[in-house]
């Protein structure tokens, strides 16, 4: 029998199908057009055809996804295409309550409620004897992830700025999700999350700290006395504690954001707070210091990235949101972000780290030094200013 081609109509057909009846052919005809299952995982196949030659318990491939810094994704790729990711806690030393993997599962489930643009979870095993580590698993996502210069570069000036809006309109949005719809009005307690922070960080400091810096000492004191005089009475949100540009999927041909990833740091908190690190982590050509943080270095610097400034502005519009508390709110980013450089730098030189930030030694280092630097100049310069430098 002569086969014929299969139109993207047909194609798009079969991987949204929630059942496929399939013959022996058919089978090998899905995974040579590279035709990933949906939603469905039922097939059933013609009677009289030696199907048996079909393991659908076959291994799974297992492929390292490089991005991640902290927890380690793997892709998972069955016999006929479909792809899920894998999500388990980094290698040695982590806080007892970091990388809670029953936590992210939670909130992604939480979000897909609400159809918040979120990876669909599909389970999560508490059970460390399977693979050595609690884990969770979610759909694999298609899509753009922008997460160098070089990748920017492919932008034109329009899509640079639909990108950046898109950024500023979903971090909006995710702050305007109602917990209790979404489940999560008891992921944390709103009250009092800035001194938390500044508490958490501090000791995570103490545990993975490589050499003394009496810099991030004195930052630590100065957030100490400074987040303890802003008010517990401001409005919370759902926050996702490290929004960033390399932490979305666009989808292929637009600048819509299809999925928001990496939500290890996600509870109840104070919107202020994303906003503060996603400004931290904006870059623009001038930057000095932001040059030395190796993530995302470099990506929104390009023709018609918005400023900090313009970010700033966009998400007050769109909010609403009382950010008199800014300063405080970017010094404690930088200082959060100082201890997570330095926690990969210790995993670098215990040889633990895996992904992106992999032997990056020096690199880890150096970006820890120059956040605390950041942060130190906020305090006196205040943070578009001290951002800018």
């Amino acid at each position: 029998m002569q086969q014929v081609n299969l139109n993207a109509e047909a194609k798009k057909l079969i991987s949204q199908a929630e059942w496929l009846h399939v013959d022996h052919v058919g089978i090998n005809r899905l995974k040579s057009e590279k035709i990933a299952r949906g939603n469905g995982p039922k097939i059933s196949f013609d009677a009289g055809y030696n199907v048996a030659d079909f393991d659908a318990s076959s291994p799974l491939q297992a492929t390292l996804l490089a991005g991640g810094r902290s927890n380690i994704s793997y892709k998972l790729t069955d016999a006929l295409g479909s792809s899920w990711v894998l999500r388990r806690p980094p290698l040695g030393h982590i806080m007892p309550s970091a990388h809670d993997m029953g936590r992210e599962f939670r909130v992604l489930s939480g979000l897909n409620k609400v159809s918040f643009p979120t990876p669909t979870t599909r389970g999560h095993c508490e059970d460390e004897s399977v693979i050595g580590a609690k884990f969770m698993m979610m759909d694999f996502v298609e899509g753009r992830v922008i997460e160098s210069a070089k990748t920017a570069e492919s932008l034109n000036p329009q899509q640079a700025s639909e990108i950046s809006q898109e950024l500023v309109d979903t971090l909006a949005r995710l702050h305007a999700v109602d917990p209790i719809a979404a489940g999560l009005d008891q992921l944390g307690k709103p009250a009092g999350y800035l001194q938390r922070q500044v508490k958490r960080w501090g000791e995570q400091w103490q545990i993975t700290k490589t050499r003394e810096l009496p810099e991030i000492e004195a930052l630590h004191s100065w957030l100490d006395t400074a987040i303890a005089k802003v008010p517990d009475s401001l409005p919370s949100s759902i926050v996702h504690g490290d929004y960033r540009i390399d932490n979305v999927i666009l989808a292929g041909t637009n600048s819509e954001i299809v999925a928001v990833l990496d939500w290890e740091m996600s509870t109840l908190g104070d919107p202020i707070s994303d906003l503060a690190i996603s400004l931290v982590y904006w870059s623009q050509v001038t930057d000095t210091l932001r040059k030395k943080i190796p993530v995302a270095e470099d990506v929104t610097s390009g023709p018609g990235f918005w400023s900090r400034q313009q970010v700033l502005d966009r998400y007050v519009d769109q909010t609403g949101l009382d950010i008199s508390h800014l300063d405080e709110c970017v010094a404690l980013a930088c200082f959060k972000l100082a201890v997570i450089m330095e926690s990969i730098h210790h995993r670098n030189l215990s040889g633990q780290q895996l992904g992106a930030a992999a032997g990056a030694e020096s690199t880890m280092g150096e970006a820890a030094v120059a956040l605390t630097e950041l942060g130190l100049a906020v305090t006196t310069s205040g943070a578009i200013s001290a951002l800018n430098q």
